[in-house]
């Protein structure tokens, strides 16, 4: 089941800004605002000194692209969608938000601060009401599929650990990173030198077991995100260990999650929540070999979850496997789906 407003026409029209609108999630804000009828009155898009000029299409209407800067461009602005990087965001937020208008972010500068609200609407949509800096923070990819999934075993039994590995497509290193690994498999297949700049080394047949740098009790940043976003998505006392793994798959994350509640949660119990769950669509017949694969769920909006059992190593453990379109759920359409969540409380 997917989240979704009924009926956009009831609300009013609003001024849309697209920070990084050329990049891979920018170009996803466009899609996920026009699928799902976004009530639009006003599209202004911004983007760096390289990109400033570029058209984009909505709706059947051409926008150029405005070099961000330091200035009043975003006066008139309700909305603005930000994915430029963390850097860009910490520089421009508040240019963005002096005037009014609401900064929905999508990069790690503002998710631990704690006079921003870290959402996912799924989980804890009513957080986006209170924004003293006029600042909501989208959450990490892996982080957002994770907690819409563990929410739902949430409500039944508090769960107090995870265990997750990851296994992070090539769209969340972005666009060129896609670029990359479609050039890489070429490469091999003609033999020529493999090019290698957007990972740490060739992704093509193999995997990675480090997203972002290491730290020095051993975990990535993005290992630690996972712990410390997922406890304030969830308000929550939970600890979360990682493994993040890039893999040779162009879009979807997917991760095998292993969850300690504090009373025993049976799978039959686990599928009937996840059946009934919002945003969730539940994919578990293996007899079937039904069970959620990244190269099915790229394109879709909600977060799938299937091989529900039993922790054979822990009596209070259940198994998951969950599946969800980085670009996606991870990224753009839960930004758009915070914003909607506003419009729909009169939170805006």
């Amino acid at each position: 089941m997917a989240l979704f407003i009924v009926n956009h026409s009831f609300y009013k029209k609003m001024r849309i800004a697209i920070v990084g609108a050329s990049g891979a999630v920018g170009q996803e804000f466009l899609k996920v605002l026009d699928e799902r009828n976004f009530p639009v009155g006003e599209l202004v898009l911004f983007g760096s000194a390289r990109s400033a000029g570029t058209v984009c299409v909505f709706r059947d209407k051409q926008y150029r692209i405005k070099e961000l800067k330091h200035n009043d461009d975003f006066k008139d602005i309700d909305i603005a969608f930000v994915s430029a990087g963390g850097s860009v965001s910490a520089e421009f937020a508040s240019d963005i938000t002096k005037h009014g208008a609401i900064m929905i972010d999508n990069s790690s500068a503002f998710r631990m601060d704690k006079d921003v609200p870290l959402v996912v609407p799924e989980v804890n949509g009513a957080d986006a009401r209170i924004r003293p800096k006029g600042i909501i923070a989208n959450p990490n990819c892996s982080t957002i599929q994770m907690v819409v999934a563990m929410n739902v075993i949430e409500k039944i039994s508090h769960i107090k650990r995870a265990h997750v590995a990851t296994y992070q497509a090539a769209s969340g290193a972005g666009a060129a990173a896609m670029d990359e690994l479609v050039n890489q498999f070429k490469q091999i297949a003609y033999n020529t030198d493999i090019t290698v700049e957007k990972f740490v080394c060739q992704l093509a047949y193999n995997l990675i077991p480090q997203i972002d740098v290491f730290t020095d009790n051993g975990y990535t940043k993005e290992e630690l995100k996972m712990y410390n976003e997922t406890r304030k998505i969830m308000h929550s006392d939970i600890v979360v260990s990682a493994t993040c793994i890039r893999v040779p798959v162009l879009r979807s994350h997917s991760e095998a999650i292993w969850l300690e509640t504090e009373r025993p949660v049976s799978p039959d119990e686990a599928r009937e929540a996840f059946a009934r769950a919002e945003g969730v669509v539940l994919q578990d017949d293996p007899t079937k070999k039904e069970y959620p694969m990244p190269l099915f769920v790229a394109g879709k909006d909600p977060v799938y979850v299937g091989r529900i059992r039993e922790d054979i190593a822990n009596p209070n453990g259940l198994t998951l496997w969950v599946v969800a379109d980085q670009i996606k759920k991870g990224a753009a359409l839960n930004a758009v789906q915070i914003a909607e969540y506003l419009i729909k409380e009169k939170a805006i």
